[in-house]
C-alpha cells in the first residue's frame, strides 16, 4: 500500500458517503486530512471517527458551505494561514436539489453554485498551495449522470427551464469538462507538477438524493441493494489520489481506476472555452492569478 505520510488532502464533502471513507482511508495511509464540510457537529464527529481508525490525530476541519462564494474564499485563506502547501484536493461535494429551484447567496441556482462554481473557486484560490507540492492533484468527483446533459450557456442559471435532475446532469459535464480544460491549460503553461482528473464513483448505495424528491428517494431505496458499497464507490478516488503512477495522468476521467472516454456532444473545445469564460465570470475571479 502507497504511503502518504507527510501528505496534507483536503477533502470536501467528507462527513457522510464515499467522502468520508475517501477521507478515512487516506488518513490512513498516513496522510494529514482535512475535512471540508458545512456542518461543525457532523465535521468534529467525522474527525473523531477517523482519528479513531487512522490511529493519529493529524484530521483538521475546515467549515465551509461551498455554495456561499465568500465561505468559499474564507475557508481558502484559512487553509493558506495554517498548512504549508496542498498535495491533494479531492472536490468530492456534490448536490442534487429539488423543487421548486432556490438560489444561493450570490444569486446561483443551488446546483451550479454547490457543483460547479464552488469546486472551481476553491481549487483556483488553492492552486498556488498545489503547485508547492512535488506531486501536486486534483481529482474531481464527477458522474456518468453527465450523459443526461443538456446544457445551454444562455441559460447557465436554469431561469426559464429548471429540472433538478437535468441541472445535475449539466454540472457533472461541467465537472469533466473543468478537468480536461484545466489539464490543457497546466499544459500550455509547462506546469508539471500538478495534475488533474475526473471520477464517476458508480452507482453508490449512499444517501445521496434522498432528500431531493419522494420520487428519486424511492428508486434509491429500491434498487440499493445492486448498488455499489461506498468503499467501492471511493476506490477510485483514493488510487488517484495515492497510487505514484497516477501523477503521470492529467485530463483523465476514470471509473474503477481505469480511464475511459467522455462521450458527449456539449463537450467541445469551444465550449469548455465558453463555460470556463462563464465560470470565471460568475465566481469574479480568472484562475491563473498571473
Amino acid at each position: 500500500m502507497p504511503t502518504l505520510k507527510d501528505k496534507i488532502i483536503l477533502v470536501t464533502g467528507a462527513t457522510s458517503g464515499i467522502g468520508e471513507v475517501t477521507a478515512r482511508e487516506l488518513a490512513k495511509q498516513g496522510a494529514h486530512v482535512v475535512l471540508l464540510a458545512r456542518n461543525a457537529e457532523k465535521a468534529e464527529a467525522t474527525r473523531r471517527n477517523i482519528v479513531a481508525a487512522a490511529g493519529h490525530d493529524l484530521v483538521g476541519v475546515l467549515l465551509c458551505d461551498l455554495s456561499d462564494l465568500n465561505q468559499v474564499r474564507k475557508a481558502a485563506e484559512t487553509f493558506k494561514r495554517i498548512y504549508p502547501r496542498l498535495d491533494v484536493l479531492v472536490n468530492n461535494a456534490g448536490l442534487l436539489f429539488g423543487t421548486p429551484r432556490t438560489v444561493s447567496v450570490d444569486g446561483y441556482e443551488m446546483g451550479v453554485a454547490t457543483n460547479h462554481l464552488g469546486p472551481f473557486l476553491l481549487t483556483s484560490l488553492l492552486f498556488d498551495e498545489l503547485r508547492k507540492s512535488e506531486d501536486g492533484r486534483i481529482i474531481n468527483v464527477a458522474s456518468e449522470a453527465y450523459r443526461f446533459a443538456k446544457p445551454n450557456i444562455a441559460d447557465f442559471q436554469s431561469e426559464r427551464h429548471y429540472n433538478p435532475l437535468r441541472v445535475y446532469g449539466n454540472t457533472k459535464l461541467y465537472n469533466i469538462m473543468f478537468t480536461q480544460e484545466l489539464a490543457r491549460q497546466l499544459r500550455d503553461r509547462g506546469i508539471t507538477n500538478v495534475s488533474v482528473n475526473a471520477v464517476h464513483p458508480g452507482a453508490v448505495a449512499s444517501n445521496f438524493g434522498t432528500s431531493s424528491s419522494v420520487l428519486l428517494s424511492t428508486i434509491t431505496k429500491l434498487f440499493r441493494p445492486f448498488m455499489l458499497s461506498v468503499e467501492e464507490g471511493a476506490a477510485t478516488s483514493i488510487f488517484l489520489a495515492s497510487e505514484p503512477t497516477c501523477a503521470e495522468v492529467s485530463g483523465g476521467y476514470f471509473e474503477k481506476k481505469q480511464a475511459k472516454p467522455v462521450k458527449h456532444p456539449f463537450n467541445t473545445l469551444d465550449n469548455a472555452q465558453a463555460l470556463w469564460h462563464e465560470t470565471e465570470r460568475l465566481v469574479q475571479r480568472n484562475f491563473f492569478q498571473d
